[in-house]
C-alpha cells in the first residue's frame, strides 16, 4: 500500500504542475515584431552533412541579415554541403573552427567562436536538425521583445521509429509535468530550464551572462545560461515551437542512447543514487502499475493517469494523441540510457569527454 500511495502522490503532483503549464506554457505564434534589428542566426555544426539539406534551406528563407555556420573540424562533408546549399547568398558565412580548447564541450566552444564573429544586436543559437518554418523567425523575435534577454524555444519534437515515439517526447514531459512555468519566469535561478537547440539572446543578454565562455564545461550549457541569465537578472522566457520551429533529434534507439545517456547523468549531478532512484520511481509510477493490477485496484488508477500526463503533454505540444499507450514501454526502454549515464566518461560526435 505504500508503494501505492507513493505513486499516486507522485503522478498527481506532476499532473498538477501539468494543469498549470496546459494554461501558462506559451507556444509560438505567428507574428510581426515591432521594430526591426539586426539579427545574427548562428549554426555550430559538427558532422552534420546529413542534416543540413533538410534544415538549412529553411534556415536561408528566414530574413536574418547575417547567417554563420561553423563547421566544428567535421570528418565528414559539412563544409562543402552547406556552401552549395547557400549558394551566393551574401548573408551566409562559413566559418571554419579552430581546435578544441582543454577544459571545453565541442559545442559550447563552436557557440563561443560564432558569437565573436557575429554582428547582430540578437544572437540566435539553432542547431542542425532543426526546421525553422516560414514566419518562425518573426515570431522568436516578437517573443524576444516582450522577453528581452534569452527566449528558449522547445521545437516540436518529429518521431519516426518506435523507439524515437516511446522516449523522445519525454523531453516535452520533463518540461512540462516538472516546472511550473511561472516558477520558470520567476528569479529563482534554480528553476530554470532551456533548450540548446534554440537559444535567442539580446546582445546585451548574452553578454551580462557570460556566453558560452562562462559555461564551457558543461553538458547541460543551455540551463546553466538560463540559471546565468537570472543571477544576472535578465529577462527570461520559453516557448514551445508548435507548429513553427521543428526537430529531428534522433533516428534509431542507438542514437537516443546515446544523447540521453550524454544528458542524463548531468541532470542529476552525475549522482549514481540519483539516478538510481530517478529509474525506480519512473518504473513504479508507469510500467508497475499495469503488472500490479491483480494486486489493487488502486494500481489502475496509477496507470490510467500516467497515460492522461501523455495524452495532455502531446495535446498540449501538437503530437499524436496514441502515444500515450506506449507510456509503459518508457521506463523499461529507458534502462540502457541510465546504464550509459552512470559511465564515466562518454563520446558525443566523435570526442571523447569525462564526466
Amino acid at each position: 500500500m505504500i508503494l501505492l500511495y507513493a505513486a499516486l502522490v507522485v503522478i498527481g503532483l506532476r499532473l498538477a504542475v501539468l494543469l498549470v503549464n496546459l494554461g501558462s506554457f506559451p507556444l509560438l505564434q505567428p507574428s510581426v515584431p515591432r521594430r526591426k534589428v539586426r539579427v545574427s542566426i548562428l549554426l555550430p555544426a559538427r558532422n552534420e552533412a546529413h542534416n543540413l539539406p533538410k534544415t538549412l534551406p529553411w534556415l536561408l528563407a528566414q530574413p536574418a541579415q547575417e547567417i554563420l555556420l561553423l563547421d566544428d573540424r567535421s570528418s565528414d562533408p559539412t563544409a562543402e554541403v552547406a556552401r552549395q546549399l547557400a549558394g551566393h547568398d551574401p548573408r551566409f558565412r562559413l566559418l571554419r573552427g579552430e581546435e578544441l580548447p582543454a577544459g571545453w564541450k565541442g559545442k559550447n566552444w563552436a557557440c563561443c567562436q560564432l558569437a565573436q564573429a557575429a554582428s547582430g544586436e540578437v544572437l540566435i543559437f539553432t542547431d542542425a536538425d532543426v526546421v525553422w518554418k516560414p514566419g518562425a523567425l518573426e515570431a522568436v523575435l516578437a517573443q524576444l521583445e516582450r522577453t528581452p534577454g534569452l527566449l528558449s524555444v522547445y521545437p516540436r519534437q518529429q518521431v519516426g521509429s518506435l523507439a524515437e515515439r516511446v522516449l523522445v517526447p519525454l523531453i516535452d514531459v520533463v518540461l512540462l509535468a516538472s516546472l511550473p512555468y511561472p516558477l520558470a519566469r520567476s528569479p529563482f535561478p534554480l528553476a530554470a530550464a532551456a533548450n540548446g537547440q534554440v537559444m535567442a539572446f539580446t546582445r546585451p543578454a548574452y553578454q551580462a551572462c557570460g556566453g558560452h565562455r562562462a559555461v564551457r564545461g558543461e553538458v547541460l550549457e543551455d540551463v546553466r545560461l538560463a540559471q546565468r541569465i537570472k543571477r544576472a537578472r535578465q529577462p527570461f522566457a520559453l516557448a514551445l515551437g508548435g507548429s513553427l520551429i521543428e526537430a529531428r533529434m534522433y533516428r534509431s534507439y542507438a542514437e537516443i542512447q546515446e544523447g540521453f545517456g550524454k544528458n542524463l547523468g548531468a541532470f542529476h549531478g552525475e549522482n549514481p543514487l540519483l539516478l538510481l532512484l530517478s529509474a525506480l520511481v519512473h518504473l513504479l509510477v508507469y510500467t508497475a502499475p499495469w503488472l500490479l493490477l491483480s494486486a489493487d485496484v488502486g494500481w489502475l488508477w496509477v496507470g490510467v493517469l500516467g497515460m492522461l500526463e501523455r495524452l495532455l503533454v502531446n495535446l498540449k505540444t501538437g503530437r499524436d494523441l496514441w502515444e500515450a499507450v506506449l507510456v509503459p514501454l518508457a521506463p523499461v526502454m529507458s534502462l540502457p540510457i541510465y546504464l550509459r549515464a552512470w559511465r564515466k566518461t562518454y563520446t558525443w560526435k566523435g570526442r571523447k569527454y569525462a564526466r
